[in-house]
């Protein structure tokens, strides 16, 4: 599986993003040098859990695939394990194995907690997914803290800060190697501009800043690849449509779930290219959600990086954003800032154990 490959004439694809570096080829990417890498997934049982795993197991980079769930992991193990690729799959069950599974690994993707069901928000979500957040954080700390670990788990405006502060008081906490996971934020604004300009959606890129909640998603249309015009209209609709697309899954699924697929793809796509940094690959471009002094205002913010040996290589500038853009910018700084400091006090200022 190379879902972050493709080549266009004089540029390198990579992971959706187009730069100016010489083409590697199919040929020379076929023959890069690949470590042995552990990958371990903290919630593989689950909606997004099961369909990523099985995306993980098709991919090169990956040696061994550890899964942990607090239960039903070991038949997801099973059912993977007679894939044809050489991707060995280990199963880990409930808190007492979870050190096992975590010893060794290179990354670790947590996409583990409660979905959204109809109705709920993702604020909704940060009770009861801020301590499992905690409690998986607290074990990679102590067993894999060299790791680069990708937080799927939302609110992720929140958990990231949470997942920052804990290993901070840890004393492990490396901003290079701990990053959100908004790569499906790109994925359906790639697929929902490509459908509605008639561009080739290959070739389609579309940079989304800010955060991973509702306004604070913001696609920026001025700056799509290929050069694309839109009127004030269509940015608003775009933009909103971007914003609103877990929201119209989770209606859709009636209380049978929320993006679980198009997730584990989106997350599927950002472990490749973690992976492939890991490995050297130059030129490794995602949109990610991460600490981050692009915008003074807040400490973590969602903005192209470059991937490399050592996780986070380059936090990106914004480029050049038109008046639609500075303005939405502006006004989703309120929200993003007070969901970024829910996270920060849940682990400073913990909030008190309900009485037996």
């Amino acid at each position: 599986m190379m879902l972050a490959q493709r080549k266009l004439g004089a540029t390198q694809r990579v992971g959706g993003r187009v730069s100016a570096a010489p083409i590697v080829s199919r040929v020379s990417r076929r023959s890069l040098r690949c470590e042995a890498r552990k990958v371990a997934l903290l919630g593989a049982a689950g909606g997004i859990g099961q369909p990523l795993a099985l995306l993980l197991k098709m991919n090169k980079f990956a040696t061994e695939l550890a899964l942990y769930d607090i239960a039903n992991v070991v038949g997801v193990a099973a059912d993977l394990s007679h894939c044809n690729t050489p991707v060995e799959v280990t199963a880990y069950t409930g808190p007492e194995e979870l050190g096992a599974c975590l010893k060794g690994a290179d990354l670790v993707v947590i996409p583990a907690g409660v979905p959204r069901k109809p109705g709920m928000t993702r604020d909704d979500l940060f009770n009861t997914n801020a301590g499992i957040v905690q409690a998986l954080i607290q074990a990679v700390g102590k067993h894999c803290p060299q790791a680069v670990i990708e937080i799927i788990t939302n609110p992720v405006n929140s958990t990231v800060p949470i997942a920052a502060e804990t290993l901070k008081s840890m004393g492990v906490y490396d901003p290079k190697k701990l990053i959100g996971v908004t790569s499906l934020d790109i994925v359906r604004a790639n697929t929902f501009v490509s459908k509605e300009k008639g561009l080739d959606m290959k070739d389609t890129d579309v940079p989304v800043i800010g955060g991973h909640a509702g306004a604070t998603i913001l696609p920026l249309l001025s700056q799509t690849t290929p050069p694309t015009s839109f009127t004030d209209a269509e940015k608003k609709a775009m933009t909103e449509k971007i914003q609103n697309a877990g929201t119209v899954v989770v209606e859709a699924k009636a209380g049978k779930g929320s993006a679980t697929l198009s997730m584990a793809y989106a997350a599927a796509r950002m472990a490749e290219s973690t992976l492939l940094g890991l490995n050297g690959e130059p030129n490794i471009y995602e949109c990610a959600f991460v600490q981050s002094d692009v915008v003074a205002e807040v400490p973590f913010f969602a903005s192209k990086v470059l991937l490399g040996p050592h996780g986070v290589a380059k936090v990106m500038g914004l480029g050049e954003l038109d008046a639609f853009e500075q303005a939405a910018l502006a006004s989703m700084l309120p929200q993003l800032k007070a969901e970024i400091q829910k996270g920060l006090d849940f682990v400073k200022n913990p909030p008190p154990k309900p009485s037996a």
